[in-house]
């Protein structure tokens, strides 16, 4: 039931973080414009301030089951655009370190479909808050304050079309303006100190081509996924889309280029571990032209560790914590900060950024652990040293070998990587005790 306690939230920038921020907003708030620097399409199509939107993208099946909370129906909306749906393991072919992964019903679902299918089916799901207001083709100029500085009291835009500029007043502003966002710049400017932040270099490249694939190219499964391993710096995914169509992305960290021309991109995708992507490719006829992207670094901005910060702001999504893309956890992060900031709201007091970004810092906490302690295990990526965990490289890299074996081993280190469950799962007595045994068979003179 909507409470509608406050006047307007404005929040910066349209897409997955910012369009879930602002369902939840509407809920608190009589009114809630967001503020969109891209023209919006009216059908599923790329735009130009979603440079990513290109590449491989997904729902984990615990941001599915968010999403499904958040905006009741998206799942079923979807999947009438065209969107695929499939168990996580069972219709996913996990290949780790050269291995496949035993592939079993975990009944845990994952959604494939285009990021441009998945922005729409969100974006016509939020227009349909009443009291919520798209305002797109703007730039967002800056923020404005008190006298004082001591609060936000809304947004400067202006109409990239020419038509002039205007001040949003709002109780609240939510920044969710992406990898660029300029918060630490304006905080700066105020008087306020800037986040810390925490950069790791990896030097990431893509190289994606979707194709008209022939039925049944993928047989059951949803996407073929070969990881990079110690020695590798190539990785790919594949993809089952919408239309029979397939997505292929080829990656590349520290150096490593994969290759747009077509000829040169089938030779990449052949030098993979595992011959899968490469035989989707050879069957494919391509659609289009490549797409390249280009991740040098990504950050974490550490907002928790403020000790000041100006009432009426926060900021969500990737503005505060852009993961590597390679491990798909960026959307299923975004609806699970959504959450937290809809339990945050439900709190009579005016919101606390500080309080806030403490609840936010803690559940970024596990997926960047898992995304920055797989680079960080590569000589040459740099970043800063991670908290000592008892999951070991060694210790993982022996469940990952058994996992190869034992569908319950494989569904236990599946649901921590799709944010199901917590690294630590992983450690229990019944996952280290079904690890020990399916050790002893396998070095038994029998196994």
């Amino acid at each position: 039931m909507a409470v509608h306690d406050r006047d307007r939230a404005v929040v910066l920038g349209g897409s997955v973080a910012g369009l879930l921020a602002a369902s939840v907003l509407a809920d608190s708030y009589r009114s809630v414009v967001v503020v969109e620097r891209d023209v919006l399409p009216s059908h599923p199509d790329h735009r130009r301030g979603v440079p990513h939107g290109r590449h491989v993208h997904g729902f984990l099946p615990s941001g599915l089951r968010l999403m499904e909370e958040l905006l009741p129906g998206f799942t079923a909306g979807a999947v009438a655009r065209g969107a695929l749906l499939g168990d996580v393991l069972g219709n996913v072919r996990w290949y780790l370190n050269g291995c496949l992964l035993r592939q079993a019903v975990t009944g845990l679902t994952a959604l494939s479909a285009s990021r441009p299918l998945i922005e729409t089916e969100i974006r016509e799901a939020v227009r349909r808050r009443t009291n919520v207001t798209i305002l797109d083709g703007y730039d967002i100029v800056g923020i404005g304050t008190t006298p004082d500085h001591r609060r936000i009291v809304g947004a400067r835009v202006t109409d990239s079309r020419g038509e002039g500029s205007r001040v949003l007043p709002a109780d609240l502003v939510v920044d969710c303006s992406g990898r660029a966002s300029r918060a630490p710049r304006w905080l700066t400017d105020l008087g306020y100190a800037p986040p810390d932040e925490d950069v790791v270099g990896i030097d990431l490249s893509y190289a994606t081509r979707v194709f008209a694939i022939p039925p049944g190219t993928f047989g059951d499964d949803l996407f073929v996924a070969t990881t990079r391993f110690p020695g590798q710096r190539r990785s790919g995914i594949a993809q089952r889309l919408e239309g029979g169509r397939a997505m292929v992305t080829l990656a590349g960290v520290l150096g490593e280029r994969p290759p747009t021309d077509l000829e040169a991109f089938t030779a990449y995708a052949r030098t993979l571990p595992v011959p899968d992507t490469y035989e989707i490719v050879r069957a494919g006829t391509p659609l289009g032209g490549p797409a390249t992207f280009r991740c040098p670094t990504y950050v974490r901005r550490r907002f928790e560790r403020l000790a000041d910060f100006p009432a009426g702001f926060l900021v969500l999504g990737d503005a505060v914590c852009a993961f590597n893309p390679v491990y798909g956890q960026g959307m299923t992060v975004a609806a699970a900060t959504a959450t937290a900031l809809r339990e945050h709201l439900r709190a009579p007091a005016a919101p606390d950024p500080l309080r806030f970004f403490a609840a936010q810092s803690r559940l970024l906490d596990a997926p960047w652990a898992l995304a920055a302690g797989a680079d960080l295990a590569l000589p040459g990526v740099t970043g800063p040293a991670l908290p000592p965990s008892p999951l070991t490289g060694d210790y993982l890299a022996r469940l990952q070998q058994a996992a190869v074996h034992d569908a319950d081993l494989a569904a236990a280190f599946i649901r921590v990587t799709s944010l199901v469950d917590p690294p630590a799962a992983l450690l229990s007595e019944e996952v280290r005790t079904r690890l020990d045994q399916r050790q002893r068979a396998d070095s038994s003179p029998a196994g």
